[in-house]
């Protein structure tokens, strides 16, 4: 059933990408459409009526459908996948698509002071209010409040930089066009009134339309540079090193880098683990990472890179460990003497059985070097070498040997804190003898003693039978044996 449910999600995922790419398309494609009626429109009016106020707001809505345009081709760009020459998608094309709506701002706030300064202090032009200017100047609202909105929905279900950008610039639009009317309202009053000074509020409503130009610029140049400079977003990294800091084992943050495409974001982090976890456990830590940077930032994509550190509290036992765990080498049977004020280490390691005993001296050699250096507490370390098994050996079935059991049985009866023993097997492998069976032990027993008493049983064993070649004990607890 678990396939069948992974490739109906995979199915949905192509057609919900697909629904999200038609209605950016759609909402840019209106919105060219609406900016190009409203800069006929305006000029139109404008060039008739001799107004600056609305000549200006005609090259705001001319710059609009530049950027509308540019809108409309930068979302058909960045929704593409992922590619060998993108390997992060295609999304800070809408973060360029935004620069360039900064500069023609920039242009057309410099271009608006310009006639505003000459009409204010060195050329006068008559402005002839008309119904039409009125009519056109009104419906220019109503366009932008309606183009305000569905692009800012759009952007905000699908955090598009450039249709966001996009429904800001239309949400001024509507209050520098109100400016405007003011403006020829005055402009007529002056004329019926005859107040000279009046006149001048037509300049004045354009130097106020590009005040809102510089000022819709400014913020989206901070955050169109931000973007493409890969600013991390405020607040954002630190939610993130919040979110992560309590998941068990790990030990340290050492990294945390977010960069944003377009509507995506990449999220890069270093974590400390303790050296000698396991593989499998070091990805369920990163697992539970990336769990929680998609908690702060939904469908991120997260790349987590775990580091090897010592724990906080390691033993001696752990640093001996950590050595040979960054040689991919798993020591056991690890014992620490403390002799006379010298430490010394005995441990078994197991090697590749097809090594050399030279190979495999050499390696162990190496391994007992580096402790020495990383733990200098030591002073000497024998290494018992082993042979790790690679070969699947080839033996008689498991038979039972009665006499050879009640043998062992009376030997397992000397030792008080072994409670039964019980399927007891003899295996017969390359002619030799193996031995294994299950001893009961009490529930509160520590396991070192335990494993005392495995010892010593195992060398009584031998004593007993010195044909055995290899004998196995398993312990178990009295509990486990009365279910």
């Amino acid at each position: 059933m678990l396939p069948c449910g992974d490739n109906a999600g995979m199915e949905r995922a192509p057609s919900s990408s697909e629904s999200m790419r038609a209605e950016k398309r759609a909402v840019a494609g209106r919105s060219v459409l609406a900016a190009l009626a409203m800069t006929v429109l305006k000029m139109v009016v404008g060039v008739t009526t001799g107004s600056l106020g609305i000549l200006s707001e005609a090259a705001h809505s001319g710059l609009d459908l530049v950027a509308a345009l540019v809108t409309f081709f930068s979302v058909r760009v960045s929704d593409k996948p992922a590619d060998a020459e993108h390997q992060y998608g295609h999304g800070k094309f809408e973060n360029f698509s935004a620069f360039i709506e900064t500069a023609l701002l920039l242009i057309t706030f410099l271009g608006i002071v310009y006639a505003a300064i000459e009409r204010l202090f060195f050329r006068h032009v008559e402005v002839e209010p008309s119904v039409a200017a009125f009519l056109v100047l009104f419906t220019s609202m109503g366009v932008d409040f309606w183009r305000s909105r569905a692009l800012g929905k759009i952007a905000a279900k699908y955090h598009s930089q450039a249709l966001e950008a996009d429904a800001l610039h239309f949400a001024t639009d509507m209050w520098a066009s109100g400016v405007v009317v003011l403006g020829l309202v005055l402009v007529q009053v002056a004329r019926n009134k005859e107040i000279e000074w009046l006149y001048a509020a037509d300049p004045i409503a354009a130097l106020f339309v590009a005040g809102v130009v510089v000022y819709v610029g400014s913020r989206l140049a901070r955050r169109t540079v931000d973007a493409l400079l890969d600013a991390a977003p405020s607040g954002v990294r630190a939610s993130i090193v919040a979110a992560i800091s309590n998941i068990d084992g790990l030990l340290e943050v050492d990294r945390v880098r977010i960069r944003r495409a377009g509507n995506r974001y990449f999220a890069d982090l270093s974590i400390g683990l303790a050296r000698n976890v396991t593989f499998q456990h070091s990805e369920q830590v990163a697992d539970a990472v990336t769990a929680a940077v998609r908690g702060v930032l939904p469908d991120a994509d997260v790349m987590v890179h775990p580091i090897p550190r010592p724990a906080w509290q390691e033993n001696i036992f752990d640093r001996v460990r950590g050595v040979a765990t960054r040689h991919n080498l798993n020591v056991h049977d690890v014992s620490i003497q403390d002799l006379g004020g010298r430490l010394h280490v005995e441990q078994h390691l197991e090697l590749y059985e097809h090594l050399s005993l030279k190979e495999a001296h050499d390696r162990v050699t190496r391994l007992e070097s580096e402790i020495r250096r990383d733990v200098p507490e030591i002073s000497s370390i024998l290494t018992h070498i082993e042979s790790e098994p690679a070969t699947i050996e080839s033996g008689n079935q498991i038979v039972r040997d009665l006499n050879l059991e009640i043998k062992l049985k009376a030997i397992v009866s000397e030792f008080p804190e072994i409670l039964d023993v019980h399927e007891v097997e003899v295996k017969h492998v390359r002619g030799r003898i193996y031995v294994s069976c299950h001893v009961t032990f009490s529930d509160e027993l520590s396991l070192a003693r335990v494993h005392d008493v495995q010892t010593e049983l195992e060398i009584r064993f031998k004593q007993a039978a010195p044909d055995l070649f290899r004998v196995l004990i398993h312990p178990e607890p009295s509990t486990d044996n009365r279910r």
